[in-house]
């Protein structure tokens, strides 16, 4: 059976992805990561969730970016709060982290080329998001090409990588529709940036409220437990 390995955080976007990785015939190989970002609780759901969707393996690699520092994830700066859709897509905001998702595709890529696993899934989307540039579709190309140019496994012919970013065109609504199609539990889902230490969703920074938008107009309960209810 064809493997791929399927970048899991925990929220709605990789669960999702997971989901339909799971849902196309392949083998699925979860990897999460533990960059010592404030919201590590998502870790704990991206445990459950790679145990439901019966994953042949869940990686869970450490990397302490708070050496790095430089966004509100990895640090004490404040976590932007109570801001409006427009002014979330006006800039980059300091929720980002440099370089996050090429450092994670390149460990998928390593643990990719030694599982001889052509495919790579990441839930990035270039629609209801934060502005990260890199969740963009030539992000992705752009690394895609590196890959099978760096790979001892892609240059000897034996594999090719694809890089699936099958919600990156979506709305975070027909994201979570897609979910529901195929029994994605979105409790088991964390998306907060600055939750509470139990738990509880702040329910005011920019992924709060893309998830609370998201759920409204998929007009579908939102079973996120919020610190205000």
């Amino acid at each position: 059976m064809k493997k791929a390995v399927v970048l899991l955080s925990g929220g709605i976007d990789s669960t999702t992805t997971a989901a339909i990785a799971k849902n196309e015939g392949y083998v699925v190989y979860c990897i999460s990561f533990d960059y010592g970002q404030r919201h590590l609780i998502e870790l704990r759901a991206a445990r459950e969730i790679a145990a439901k969707i019966d994953a042949k393996e869940h990686m869970i690699v450490n990397i302490d970016m708070r050496k790095i520092g430089g966004s509100a994830l990895t640090s004490s700066l404040d976590v932007p709060k109570g801001r409006f859709e427009k002014k979330i897509a006006q800039n980059i905001p300091i929720t980002y982290v440099p370089a996050r998702n090429t450092i994670f595709l390149s460990y998928s890529l390593a643990w990719a080329e030694v599982l001889l696993a052509s495919d790579i899934f990441i839930g990035v989307n270039a629609v209801d998001y934060s502005g990260y540039p890199d969740c963009r579709p030539e992000y992705i190309g752009a690394f895609e090409n590196m890959a099978n140019l760096s790979i001892k496994s892609a240059v000897e012919g034996k594999i090719k990588i694809k890089i699936h970013t099958p919600i990156i065109n979506l709305s975070k609504a027909e994201i979570i529709r897609k979910g529901i199609e195929l029994g994605v539990d979105y409790s088991m889902t964390h998306s907060c940036y600055d939750p509470t230490d139990d738990g509880k969703a702040c329910g005011f920074c920019d992924s709060c409220e893309l998830r609370r938008k998201g759920f409204r107009q998929a007009g579908v309960p939102d079973p996120t437990i919020y610190v205000n209810g």
